[in-house]
């Protein structure tokens, strides 16, 4: 393909800026799961989005933190190791919020990082025009950036623009991934990630990142419907009945949300099996980590 482009951009930035969102809207597709609890993503995630022109493949990744646990450890060494072996970094942030402590951290991370950076100003759908200004005047003395693009992930607004900017950075180079491709994630880990953005979204603070969702069984039945069973699991016994809820209400609430999701992933009719567990302390316990597919050597 002449003059056809390809390659990998790392899309960075603190807990809760829209990493996720903006990556789902740009491939058309939910594949990084979204929730208002920072520290969602826990893994690199990379997703493929074919174009005529380009083939562009993101790395989704999680929120930069200051780790509590191995988990939070895992978390930020695939946060840095993202921002190598790239070629072109997009460094998102919420326009709506002033530059604190995580958005210095990441500057200081980007000065050792020698592929272009764009900043990308999310939610500029959420204050008038005239306030954003100062607010990306401000970014734009911090850092050479090679582009800065204001952007709303949640209206779509001014995707178009972003991509235009980050197809200038990429080398030349053939479709690496087939078209219909968007993400190299098997899909038990994608279905494991519906359930735990359900869980996230139905429950109260001390729940969220506690969290794990394991799939222990997923079968294509003969009638062509898939059966999957899934156990939740929690580092306390009060969470795992907050989890469950008054009579199992809001187990099956999770499970509706989340089986609804997956038949739309799978095209397929669903039945959802949860189960919830708990595993005492699994973020700090490093075997129970590799099970639930965080791996150290990252």
């Amino acid at each position: 393909m002449n003059g056809h482009k390809s390659g990998f951009a790392a899309v960075i930035g603190r807990p809760n800026v829209g990493k996720s969102t903006l990556i789902n809207a740009l491939i058309g597709q939910k594949i990084a799961i979204m929730s208002d609890k920072p520290q969602t993503t826990r893994s690199r995630i990379l997703c493929i989005l074919t174009e005529e022109d380009a083939q562009i493949i993101f790395l989704d990744t999680p929120g930069v933190h200051k780790p509590k646990h191995k988990l939070g450890d895992y978390m930020a060494k695939a946060t840095e190791g993202a921002l190598h072996g790239v070629d072109v970094v997009v460094f998102v942030v919420d326009v709506t919020e002033r530059m604190g402590a995580g958005e210095q951290y990441i500057l200081k991370q980007l000065a050792n990082v020698r592929v272009p950076v764009l900043l990308a100003v999310n939610k500029v759908d959420c204050i008038p025009r005239e306030e954003s200004l100062p607010v990306i005047a401000n970014y734009a003395k911090t850092y050479d950036f090679a582009g800065i693009v204001p952007i709303s992930a949640r209206e779509g607004e001014n995707l178009d623009g972003l991509l235009g900017e980050i197809k200038k950075y990429l080398p030349e180079g053939p479709q690496y991934y087939p078209a219909d491709m968007v993400t190299d994630q098997p899909e038990r880990l994608i279905v494991a990630e519906l359930v735990r953005e359900k869980v996230l979204e139905l429950t109260r603070d001390e729940i969220p990142h506690a969290v794990a969702v394991d799939i222990e069984e997923m079968t294509t039945r003969a009638k062509g419907d898939v059966y999957i069973r899934a156990v939740i699991y929690v580092e306390r016994e009060s969470q795992k009945g907050i989890v469950i809820g008054a009579r199992g209400a809001l187990l099956r609430t999770i499970g509706q949300r989340a089986r609804a999701d997956v038949e739309t992933l799978l095209g397929s009719k669903v039945y959802l099996d949860l189960w919830v567990k708990t595993r005492k302390d699994w973020r700090n316990r490093a075997n129970a980590l590799r099970e639930f597919g965080f791996h150290e050597d990252i």
